[in-house]
C-alpha cells in the first residue's frame, strides 16, 4: 500500500510504540506488531471488498495525518456542555482519544463497579487484557486500532451489582495544530445477573477533521442486563469508525438505542454473538445524514444457542446529497433451534440527491424458528402531508412533524425519559427544515 495515509501510519507507528502503555511485553508488543504488519500488507478495503462496497475510502488514503494529541489535555472543552439529562453517573471523558481526568468523575463509585482508563490497566497488568489485545483482527481499522489504541475505557460490573446511575462515556473530537489520527478502546464486562446502563456520547469540541477509531469490547454473562444508549454527534468534518461488538451468554438481554447524527464520514459496525440459551438482543437507531454526509450501520447479529431472540427496528432519513447505508445481517446457525428473530428498517429520503442503501440478509440453519426482514426506501405519505395542511399547518411544519414522528418510534422503548426527551430533542434539531420546499 503506497498512499499517504500508509506512509504517515508506518513512520508513525515506528516512533509510538515503543511509547505505548504496556511497550515492552513480549506477547502484546508481539500482537501490535502483527496488527501492524497485516494493516501494511493488506491496506484500506477497496470497493471491491463486499463489506465497504458502499463507502470509498479513496480521500482517506490520500491525506496524512499525525497520530494522537500531545496537547490533548490542554485542549478548550467546555465541561457543563457535557451533561446530559437523566445521566448523572460515573463520567469519563477523552478528547482526541486521550483520557482527561479533570473532565471526568470516576473516583467514587458505586459497589461493585470498576472502571479506570485503559492506559492504566496496560501499564500494570496487561496480561489481563490478554484476550482482547492478543485476539485476531481481520478488518483494516481493528487492526489500526489494536496496534495504536494506548486509552480507553476499563468497565467492569461484579457478579449481582446493579448499578442504578448510567455511566457516561464521551469521545470529543477537538481542534489542533494539524489533523490527527486517534484510536480508544473499550473493554466492557458484566458478571452473572449485574445490571448496567451505558450512555456512549461522541461530539466535537471545535471544528476538526480528525479520524478516530474505536473498539468496544462488551461481554455479559448469565442473566447479565445492559442498556446501551449512543449519541453520535462528531463534528462535520471528522471521520469516525467504530466497532460494538457484544458477546452475550444464557440469558443476558442488551437494549441498544442509536441516534447517528454527526460527522462527515462515519461507520458504525454492531456485532451480536448469542453465546448463550436465551440470550436476547434488541436495536433500535435512526441514521440521518445531510448535506455530503455519509452514515453507515452494519448489523451482523447471530443467534448461536437455544431460543435466542434479536430485534431491530431501524430508521434512515437523508437529505441534500447525503448517504445512508444499513446492512443487517442475522444468521441463525445450526443448532439455534427455537430462535425469534426479526429485522425492520424503513428511509426516507428528503431530496432528488439523497441515497439511502439497504441490505437486509437473513440466514437460517436450524429448524422451528421464527425470523423475518425487511426495508422499504421511499418519501413522505402526500396524503398524511394534505391531511396535515387542511387542519392548517404550514408545509415547512407538516413535514418536519412527519419526519420526527417517523424516527421517533426508535427512541419509544426507552426507559430513561429525560434521556429519552433529551435524544429527541438533538434529533429533531438535526433533521431538516426544508424550508426550500415552502410554497411561496
Amino acid at each position: 500500500m503506497s498512499n499517504a495515509f500508509a506512509v504517515a501510519v508506518g513512520e508513525a507507528a515506528a516512533a509510538t510504540l515503543p511509547r505505548l502503555p504496556g511497550a515492552g511485553v513480549a506477547w502484546l508488543d508481539a500482537a501490535r506488531r502483527a496488527h501492524l504488519a497485516a494493516f501494511l500488507r493488506d491496506g484500506l478495503p477497496a470497493a471491491r471488498n463486499e463489506a465497504w462496497k458502499y463507502t470509498s475510502l479513496r480521500a482517506l488514503e490520500q491525506r496524512a495525518l499525525a497520530l494522537g494529541d500531545a496537547d490533548a489535555a490542554a485542549r478548550a472543552v467546555d465541561a457543563q456542555a457535557l451533561a446530559l439529562p437523566g445521566v448523572n453517573g460515573p463520567r469519563m471523558v477523552f478528547v482526541n482519544g486521550a483520557f482527561r481526568a479533570d473532565l471526568s468523575y470516576i473516583d467514587d463509585l458505586p459497589e461493585g463497579l470498576e472502571l479506570q482508563p485503559l492506559a492504566s490497566v496496560l501499564a500494570r497488568d496487561a496480561e489481563s487484557l490478554r484476550g482482547v489485545f492478543g485476539a485476531t483482527a481481520t478488518d483494516a481499522f481493528d487492526r489500526l486500532n489494536a496496534t495504536l489504541a494506548g486509552d480507553g475505557v476499563l468497565l467492569r460490573v461484579a457478579t449481582g451489582a446493579r448499578i442504578a446511575a448510567p455511566v457516561h462515556l464521551v469521545y470529543l473530537g477537538a481542534p489542533a495544530v494539524a489533523d490527527l489520527a486517534w484510536h480508544a478502546r473499550a473493554v466492557i464486562e458484566l458478571g452473572a445477573d449485574a445490571e448496567l446502563a451505558v450512555v456512549e456520547q461522541h461530539g466535537g469540541a471545535g471544528p476538526h477533521a480528525h479520524l478516530g477509531t474505536l473498539v468496544s469490547d462488551i461481554r455479559l454473562q448469565h442473566g447479565a442486563h445492559l442498556q446501551w444508549n449512543v449519541l453520535q454527534e462528531a463534528d462535520t468534518g471528522a471521520t469516525l469508525i467504530r466497532r460494538s461488538a457484544f458477546r452475550l451468554a444464557a440469558d443476558a438481554v442488551v437494549t441498544l438505542h442509536a441516534l447517528e447524527l454527526g460527522g462527515a464520514l462515519v461507520r458504525h459496525a454492531i456485532t451480536a454473538a448469542l453465546e448463550g440459551d436465551r440470550a436476547c438482543f434488541v436495536s433500535r437507531g435512526v441514521f440521518a445524514p445531510g448535506g455530503r454526509q455519509h452514515l453507515e450501520t452494519r448489523l451482523d447479529i447471530r443467534h448461536r444457542r437455544r431460543d435466542t431472540a434479536s430485534d431491530a427496528l431501524w430508521r434512515g432519513v437523508a437529505d441534500g446529497r447525503g448517504r445512508g447505508v444499513l446492512h443487517g445481517a442475522i444468521t441463525i446457525e445450526a443448532g439455534a433451534d427455537g430462535a425469534a428473530a426479526q429485522l425492520g428498517n424503513k428511509n426516507l429520503l428528503l431530496s432528488a440527491h439523497a441515497e439511502i442503501d439497504t441490505q437486509p440478509v437473513l440466514e437460517i440453519h436450524a429448524d422451528e424458528v421464527k425470523a423475518s426482514h425487511g426495508a422499504t426506501v421511499g418519501q413522505l405519505d402526500e396524503r398524511a402531508l394534505f391531511y396535515l395542511r387542511s387542519r392548517g399547518l404550514p408545509l415547512e411544519q407538516a413535514r418536519a412533524l412527519l419526519t420526527s414522528a417517523f424516527c421517533r418510534v426508535a427512541l419509544d422503548g426507552l426507559d430513561n425519559a429525560p434521556l429519552r426527551e433529551h435524544l429527541a430533542a438533538r434529533l429533531a434539531q438535526h433533521l431538516p427544515r426544508l424550508a426550500g420546499d415552502v410554497e411561496a
